[in-house]
């Protein structure tokens, strides 16, 4: 069989739509030829390999004002732009992993005939996977609940996949602080979380006293640098590719709860304080936190009960020791990390690939 199969993977703006379909994609790459479609000012350009012929459209985001409606209507006009593409690069077959831009990738898909996958990372579906879902092949879902809520749609659950990093035991980066203290991995995201960092600071001088170790990523989104140059233990950035190997190692993640730091967490069986960003769309992040919540394995603390002092008292909680036997440990932090263990995994990219595949055809 030649290689003239021809795959539109749609997926753009933050890591959850991103990470997924890149990991999708190399699995992918010995069958069909990838094009990549992404969104202007968004993370695409850095993270999309030049091999998959990224190409830009110059969407803008949606903004929530009275001209909400008119936006989307722009969104949509963009169909037409997606339907050159479509027809340019002679695609086969699209798949795609929600946000604003599947909306006109599926449209252009549907009246083209050209078979279109969507995949939903999280429990609550998007508004594109709601509104659209049932013009497409297939939904492939990330949690088995999200079935009940697209009852017109052809779902299969098939999890969701994660990037290569993650399926591999990686060691500690150097540069992360040195010593016996809990290390503790604290993010928001690809887009960082200001609210979460904002009480990070505040707590700083009482987590080194405590002596916990920290690696503190604040996104990438103007978030505000501050001094913290004196705290051997704590460690600031922007942005990191090692994300695999400090979650792996970490002794509690403390994060936004978007679909892609919960599935990180179910496949390395991490601890973690999950902290949904309030404003997610249908409170989705809300209830992809309960997923770990519900487990044990998390503590979820929602964002307006959330103080410097309930942070602190929350943390004390979590490390307080206890002897058994002469031996010291963590009686709270190793019960969650239990009942992560108990949480089953599944192999997702190798269900995904099975049914992309099946759209393969003989030249």
């Amino acid at each position: 069989m030649s290689k003239k199969n021809n795959l539109l993977v749609a997926a753009s703006g933050t890591g959850g739509h991103i990470f997924p379909a890149l990991a999708v994609s190399k699995e992918l790459e010995a069958e069909w030829n990838i094009h990549w479609l992404g969104v202007h000012q968004r993370l695409d350009v850095n993270f999309i390999p030049k091999k998959y012929n990224l190409r830009i459209l110059n969407i803008k985001t949606p903004r929530k004002n009275i001209f909400l409606f008119y936006q989307y209507i722009e969104i949509l006009m963009s169909t037409f732009k997606i339907i050159r593409i479509l027809k340019e690069k002679k695609i086969n077959l699209v798949f795609t992993t929600g946000g604003y831009l599947s909306a006109p990738t599926i449209v252009a898909s549907k009246l083209l005939r050209i078979p279109v996958i969507i995949h939903e990372s999280n429990l609550i579906p998007g508004m594109v996977t709601k509104y659209f879902g049932f013009l497409c092949n297939y939904v492939l879902l990330g949690f088995k609940k999200t079935n009940s809520y697209l009852k017109n749609c052809k779902t299969i659950f098939t999890g969701t996949p994660l990037r290569e990093q993650f399926y591999k035991s990686n060691l500690l980066p150097e540069w992360v602080p040195k010593g016996k203290g809990p290390l503790l991995i604290v993010m928001g995201g690809s887009q960082g979380a200001k609210f979460i960092n904002q009480i990070l600071y505040e707590s700083l001088e009482f987590l080194m006293k405590k002596k916990f170790r920290i690696v503190h990523i604040i996104g990438g989104c103007n978030q505000q640098s501050f001094h913290v140059k004196n705290f051997k233990n704590y460690v600031q950035m922007t942005f990191t590719n090692k994300i695999a190997a400090l979650i792996q190692n970490c002794d509690l993640v403390i994060s936004r709860s978007g679909s892609g730091i919960i599935n990180e967490l179910i496949e390395t069986k991490q601890p973690s304080i999950l902290i949904p960003y309030p404003y997610s769309k249908d409170n989705h992040q809300e209830k992809n936190a309960m997923i770990l919540a519900g487990i044990g394995g998390s503590v979820l603390i929602n964002q307006n009960k959330l103080s410097k002092e309930v942070f602190e008292e929350t943390l004390e909680r979590i490390f307080k020791i206890k002897s058994n036997n002469g031996e010291n440990h963590y009686e709270i932090l190793d019960l969650m990390r239990k009942n992560m263990e108990n949480n089953n995994k599944i192999k997702s990219k190798i269900e995904i690939k099975k049914i992309i595949n099946y759209f393969l055809k003989e030249f």
